[in-house]
């Protein structure tokens, strides 16, 4: 298939990042990823998010940041993390301020700098934890700001923000990446770095959902993965250290 049309993939090492990745290959997009190390309490997801980049033959970039004011359960190593609730209403204490507010904002600037057409992000608005940066409004509205705030979109050629899982249930995702042929034993969704998934916290539970109302055994319960111990190592920024520091393969 030749691929004319440059994309972004925002890739958190997850399954629904992976799942969009894989979409965005099958729609015949050229793709590169963006990997965000923004001081995670582990580096697992980072591990798994590189690992899928590499086995769909797309470049990747890791983009180290620092969001050290949070207080966010998921980077909070003492925090604890929320548990056992499938149907929050609340937003949890996972919820990092302006995270992808952050992310797209970073990402649409490499877009616009590298002549990319199009943004990929995965979020959810149905099976998610309850986090408002993940709603329909919100990708409305970046859509709107990279219309209005950069050169391309003044000039009538704005780079879209697409959020293709946006109103699928887990399972349907899923469902969409077996079929794309997404490696689901190596992506990651747990909040806790262990060996092995908690099955405990907010995201092992709506994953461990997803697969069994989709029918199909989570290779990371069946196969219990255990991943080399990774060299990367969580940089946390002081305040007048630059923004983010960037590593690439080919991308």
């Amino acid at each position: 298939m030749r691929r004319n049309k440059k994309a972004l993939v925002l890739l958190s090492g997850g399954l629904d990042s992976a799942v969009t990745l894989y979409y965005a290959l099958d729609k015949g997009y050229n793709c590169s990823a963006l990997i965000f190390n923004y001081g995670q309490r582990h580096s697992r997801e980072i591990i798994s998010a590189k690992k899928t980049a590499e086995l769909a033959g797309a470049g990747y970039k890791v983009i180290d940041l620092d969001f050290s004011w949070s207080k966010s359960a998921l980077l909070d190593s003492s925090a604890e993390l929320p548990k056992g609730r499938l149907n929050r209403k609340e937003i949890p204490l996972s919820y990092v301020p302006g995270r992808n507010i952050v992310f797209l904002s970073l990402t649409l600037s490499y877009a616009e700098a590298g002549d990319f057409s199009e943004i990929f992000i995965g979020v959810n608005a149905l099976d998610y934890s309850g986090y408002p940066d993940c709603r329909p409004s919100f990708i409305d509205a970046f859509n709107r700001v990279a219309e209005l705030g950069t050169k391309s979109g003044v000039e009538g050629k704005p780079i879209k923000i697409s959020a293709p899982l946006l109103k699928l249930k887990k399972s349907e995702i899923i469902l969409l990446g077996s079929k794309l042929g997404v490696p689901f034993e190596y992506t990651w969704s747990c909040y806790q770095g262990a060996g092995s998934p908690c099955r405990e916290c907010d995201s092992c539970l709506i994953r461990e959902r997803g697969f069994k109302e989709a029918n199909i055994e989570d290779p990371v319960v069946k196969l219990n993965i255990k991943y080399q111990k990774s060299n990367i190592k969580h940089k946390k920024l002081k305040a007048n250290d630059r923004l983010g520091s960037w590593r690439s393969k080919n991308i």
